[in-house]
């Protein structure tokens, strides 16, 4: 058993439980995903298997990776990605397809994937700063930040403070996500909630380390 799969957001929608009411989902391509390479203790000192996803044109593979991929005997695929090894090390071979099966309704995921790229941002934007005041005088003040540091000492600004920067863009995961879902044949997962990033955005499933936390 593997510990998660590759997979692309496909979009939202909604579904609705038993008594009728709906409640958002993420719908999820998962896979199928094959195996490239398995790392075993003895040879690489732990255990987990190499997942590929997507098809990448074979004009846009080095000859390292060429050969990485000739190996398993099949097509390059856009991204590589280890994931680590539950049980049953022995049921998995390389060139085997993982699909989004290794999931159950009901069961809780991970969910990795890069954030949108908003560019750069105010603090009203980036961190939800209340601006400034919205009465007689405050015209200049509505979306300022306010003091950023104090007078003679420590006379300059500490690390970390909350300034206007890049927006997005960064490594998020959203864990405890509900598997709604999960139809190997249409490599299709539905997961309660949103997930990181734009359609099309690659992610990660795993299953959950706090499941039900």
């Amino acid at each position: 058993m593997i510990r998660g799969i590759i997979g692309k957001k496909v979009g939202m929608t909604q579904v609705f439980d038993e008594s009728g009411k709906a409640f958002p989902v993420t719908a999820i391509e998962a896979g199928p995903c094959p195996i490239v390479q398995i790392k075993t203790k003895k040879q690489d000192g732990y255990q987990a298997v190499q997942l590929g996803f997507g098809i990448r044109k074979e004009n846009k593979v080095n000859r390292p990776e060429r050969g990485h991929i000739q190996k398993a005997g099949i097509t390059p695929p856009r991204v590589l990605c280890e994931f680590p090894i539950i049980d049953h090390a022995d049921q998995l071979s390389v060139g085997l397809m993982i699909d989004s099966g290794i999931f159950s309704v009901g069961e809780y995921v991970d969910v990795t994937g890069t954030s949108k790229g908003l560019g750069f941002t105010g603090v009203v934007r980036r961190y939800g700063f209340a601006g400034g005041k919205k009465s007689h005088g405050g015209e200049q003040d509505l979306r300022r930040p306010g003091s950023i540091g104090a007078s003679s000492y420590p006379s300059r600004v500490f690390k970390g403070k909350r300034m206007p920067g890049r927006h997005g863009g960064r490594r998020v995961t959203i864990q405890n996500l509900q598997v709604i879902q999960a139809d190997a044949d249409r490599s299709l997962l539905l997961v309660k909630g949103a997930v990181p990033g734009p359609m099309n955005g690659l992610l990660l499933i795993n299953k959950a380390v706090k499941a039900g936390v």
